[in-house]
């Protein structure tokens, strides 16, 4: 089992779908929405021990297959989540 260094202090986003660029109007392309997960912080490293850290962060047990900023950990649960993938771009454009 690893551990997971929790920041509560900042809050993890996902993509949740993609919007027209309206700086570059003569090529499709698109820019990522963002929205912020309830009640997640971010796992900012996995160590296989833990080290001395400032009183903010907080370290927990994890499984040996979380990753740092493609997983969070939820406050109301303490449970530590997979962000969810992003939907596919729209085909046929750029994405930026």
């Amino acid at each position: 089992m690893k551990k997971a260094l929790i920041d509560p202090a900042t809050p993890v986003q996902q993509i949740t779908g993609w919007v027209a660029n309206p700086n570059i109007p003569a090529i499709p392309s698109y820019l990522p929405v963002y929205e912020q997960i309830a009640n997640s912080a971010r796992v900012c490293e996995v160590a296989n021990v833990e080290f001395p850290v400032t009183p903010e962060l907080f370290w927990v047990d994890c499984a040996d297959d979380v990753v740092a900023d493609q997983w969070y950990y939820n406050t109301v649960t303490t449970e530590i989540i997979v962000i969810p993938p992003a939907p596919p771009v729209p085909s046929g454009v750029l994405s930026v």
